[in-house]
């Protein structure tokens, strides 16, 4: 029996659909992190991302007015999205951001459709929940990518009008996370279509959690084919496929709307049983029939990377923006709360974390931009883009704490609160795209051979035996370059030090090399010890793509700080920033080696490569204190991780902006009403108006003073406050009243 035979009876069996997805998609690099050598010069030579000039004038026009016309507590207390916000949607091609210009779409670049999506989740997370959808997995790429040109000329210019809404069905109630395990099927059988008899698929389906089902016009639909009488070929199980039905085809039921935890998006129910469609359904056409998989794979592994990444970084921007904000406002025992430490730690931490979404946002639309598909890292972004922004959200809501639960425009974050479990469950739930996809998927892509490997094990071909042992030496002698690597990296002095001519960078970069090396013989090791049971140890696979995930993330942030046009003012979030990701990266590397099933090989991991040599990563105090105090400014480095909440209407975070500007220009006043309370010229007051009048009459203050003191406290009441119902929850407290009925906030 050949070491080939051995290993093929080891390894599980790899399905159809898991090796398409293995297939999918392009590597960049993480490849260069999961290898040991992270590849900072292609890193530094991609170009920051930009807005074209259509695309700004897109936001300044069709944006600024969506944004000024939404009003989030309409949407969250109505049943269906507001007639003339649908209205502006389609009119303005909302839909199209994807569609070539050739078909009427607006062909946005990633980073367009991201700061868009993410500008309009700032406001409202409904309403931008449903112009993402349309803009990812969906109808108008699939056409754009695998259509006939038939089905591209007609839907495509419709789909980029509004006048079609798009949905697509893939999940089941039977299927979710597995979705390539879908009950949902369609027999190729003949059937009557326009008065002939023409083969086509009579197809059954049940599918729920379909954005945009209740209102579509046009539906996209996964289903698996099979052909039992082998009518259209030789074989039974032809795979799942796809298919684009006019919801108003006979038979296609659109069923009920689901209520995701009364974010008033769009989803809901489609079923369908024995219905008849013919081949011209099918996207691409029956050449298409069994490709299915490979298409929604290839498209989502893209998709994955734009939508929900940009809500988690819109939802930091939100909560950098109204806590920094808010706790510069709020005072408490005769200061803002922004300088009590306690607050501080969370206001560092929601500084430094908004400054990794950003900074990882821009690289992974840098890599789609570039026209790359890059399955892993847009996995990453996901999982941790999303799970960081409910980090954020945290934070925000314990630092804002009554005003953060108190519903009505003046709460910025409630909206965000309910919709953010939604984004950790779609496209992939977090916890699936953890601890089975990002290494799962990264172990395949990102090591040279073991694709190759994988495939020629199960080959049937001649000559199989020769090519892997062919590819066997190969493998052999790249883990013990890794292995000499990692030795070198831990006890030369010199070995895999920074380039940088920046000294923060520079350690950095060493860091970022020294865990990169770590990782794989990691990785080597796992993949050696543990073969095949790798992919149920969900929980070592996991750790290990932690660590990949971190140092991504941090590179990111060398890049973005590297790039800054506020290098100074920025330091202190990319310091806590990449220090937290370092962090992240060393505690799930020692709780790989930790639990690693086999102890000699866990002793000789952690005990003789170079792990004892890390220089574990800590956030310090100062780090804090540093990053919070420069939340609490109105500079550069702040507007740049908060520019994604933009200043157009009236609403909760106009009101907090208002107060926040006003008390910066006062602050010399406030600070000479303090010393004269300190003096004894004044004394102190219960209010801070009597505080003012009092600092007036003793001459403490001007009469022009007093007035610019006076309207700050107005903007100071009006941002501390909370909304008011009367007993039956009718509104009586307005934002946009400008002397409004207060009460103690």
């Amino acid at each position: 029996m050949s070491l080939r035979t051995s290993f093929r009876k080891i390894l599980p069996e790899i399905s159809r659909t898991e090796q398409e997805a293995l297939d999918a998609g392009d590597t960049w690099i993480e490849a260069s992190i999961y290898q040991g050598k992270p590849d900072f010069n292609t890193l530094l030579q991609t170009a920051p991302s930009k807005l074209t000039e259509r695309e700004q004038a897109f936001i300044d026009g069709p944006l600024a007015e969506l944004l000024e016309m939404l009003d989030d507590v309409e949407v969250h207390n109505s049943t269906h999205i507001p007639p003339r916000v649908l209205q502006h949607l389609k009119d303005n091609k909302f839909f199209s951001f994807i569609i070539p210009q050739e078909f009427g779409g607006l062909e946005f670049s990633a980073y367009a459709s991201s700061t868009i999506v993410a500008s309009i989740s700032t406001k409202s997370n409904p309403i931008a929940t449903t112009v993402m959808v349309p803009n990812s997995l969906g109808p108008g790429e699939l056409l754009a990518h695998y259509g006939t040109d038939e089905q591209k000329q007609y839907y495509l210019p419709r789909l980029s009008d509004g006048l079609e809404i798009p949905c697509f069905a893939l999940t089941s109630p039977e299927a979710g996370s597995d979705a390539g395990g879908i009950p949902d099927r369609a027999i190729v059988t003949k059937g009557m279509y326009n008065g002939e008899e023409v083969v086509g698929l009579r197809c059954t389906w049940d599918k729920r959690y379909i954005t945009l089902a209740p209102i579509s016009t046009v539906l996209g639909l996964a289903v698996k084919v099979f052909d039992p009488e082998n009518l259209i070929g030789n074989e039974e199980d032809l795979g799942i496929t796809c298919l684009l039905l006019p919801t108003d085809y006979e038979g296609v039921e659109i069923g009920n709307r689901h209520n995701p935890l009364g974010v008033k998006f769009y989803n809901g129910t489609t079923r369908g049983t024995d219905v008849f469609v013919p081949m011209e359904f099918v996207i691409g056409g029956a050449k298409n029939i069994g490709k299915g998989w490979q298409m929604l794979v290839s498209c989502l592994g893209a998709g994955r990377g734009v939508s929900l990444p940009a809500n988690g970084c819109a939802t930091g921007h939100a909560s950098l923006k109204s806590t920094s904000e808010y706790a510069a406002i709020r005072e408490q025992f005769g200061m803002p709360i922004g300088k009590f430490e306690g607050i501080q730690e969370q206001l560092a931490l929601i500084g430094g974390l908004t400054y990794n979404l950003e900074a990882m946002r821009h690289l992974v639309l840098n890599s789609l931009d570039a026209g790359l598909k890059p399955s892993v890292i847009t996995a990453m972004a996901k999982y941790h883009m999303t799970e960081m922004g409910r980090t954020c959200l945290q934070a925000a809501m314990d630092v804002q704490a009554g005003k953060a639960i108190q519903m009505g425009p003046n709460n910025v974050l409630a909206s965000a609160y309910f919709a953010t479990p939604i984004g950790i469950t779609v496209e992939g739930a977090n916890i699936l795209t953890r601890n089975l996809m990002i290494f799962g998927q990264g172990a395949t892509r990102c090591h040279p051979h073991v694709q190759d490997l994988i495939s020629v094990i199960h080959s049937e071909e001649k000559g199989a035996d020769k090519e892997f042992n062919k590819l066997m030496r190969k493998t052999i002698g790249y883990s013990t370059k890794n292995f000499l690597r990692g030795v070198a990296t831990a006890y030369l002095p010199g070995f895999g030090s920074g380039k940088n001519a920046d000294p923060m960078v520079k350690k950095f970069e060493k860091q970022i090399n020294r865990l990169s090396s770590a990782l794989a013989v990691q990785s080597d090791f796992a993949l050696l010890v543990l073969g095949g049971d790798l992919k149920r140890k969900e929980m070592l696979s996991a750790r290990l793509g932690d660590v990949m995930s971190y140092l991504f993330m941090a590179m990111a942030n060398i890049k973005f700080y590297l790039q800054s046009d506020c290098r100074e003012q920025i330091t202190p979030y990319f310091n806590y920033g990449t220090t937290w990701a370092l962090k992240q990266a060393e505690d799930a590397l020692f709780a790989y080696s930790d639990n690693f099933p086999n102890r000699l090989v866990s002793g000789l991991l952690s005990a003789k490569l170079g792990m004892p040599f890390i220089k574990r990563s800590k956030v310090s105090d100062k780090m804090i204190t540093d990053l919070a105090e420069a939340t609490l400014k109105d500079d550069d480095a702040k507007k740049s991780l908060t520019s994604l909440v933009r200043m157009v209407g009236r609403d909760g975070f106009t009101v907090l902006e208002d107060a926040y500007k006003a008390k910066l220009d006062v602050l010399p006043l406030l600070d000479k009403m303090k010393s004269a309370v300190r003096a004894g010229t004044i004394k102190k007051q219960l209010t801070f108006a009597e505080l003012v009048d009092a600092a007036t009459a003793a001459d403490v203050l001007t009469a022009e003073e007093k007035d610019r003191l006076s309207a700050y406290d107005v903007k100071r009441k009006l941002a501390i406050a909370v909304d008011e119902y009367t007993f039956d929850l009718e509104l009586i407290t307005n934002i946009d009243v400008k002397e409004p009925l207060l009460k103690s906030a």
